[in-house]
């Protein structure tokens, strides 16, 4: 995948909306920035995120709530205590998107800026 720095800002940007206590999904993310079908982009993109943008990466999950890192690795440990000190409960490295889940409203949607 080449880096398109446009693309990369739309996903950071858009990550950066998901609140603090609330999870997203890679392919709900790549829709809300205009990416649909783009849930590997969105993955691959937050790698390349400058480290002062303090990317909120943790809060984003597979589409079934999973943590996308194998259970027990380093980074599935992490990412897992970086959500639970946010007030996500986090049960066999998943976790509840019906409790948890980000529904941005219309009014947030249309305050978001790319």
């Amino acid at each position: 995948m080449a880096f398109d720095p446009e693309k990369a800002q739309r996903i950071w940007m858009t990550v950066q909306q998901v609140p603090c206590g609330k999870v997203s999904s890679y392919g709900f993310i790549a829709d809300l920035a205009g990416l649909p079908g783009r849930a590997r982009m969105v993955g691959k993109v937050m790698q390349y995120a400058p480290e002062a943008m303090a990317l909120p990466w943790h809060r984003i999950l597979k589409s079934n709530g999973q943590i996308a890192f194998q259970a027990g690795s380093e980074s599935a440990r992490l990412q897992t205590e970086l959500l639970r000190l946010e007030g996500v409960e986090v049960i066999n490295n998943r976790v509840r998107l019906s409790r948890y889940g980000w529904q941005p409203a219309l009014g947030e949607l249309l305050l978001m800026e790319f």
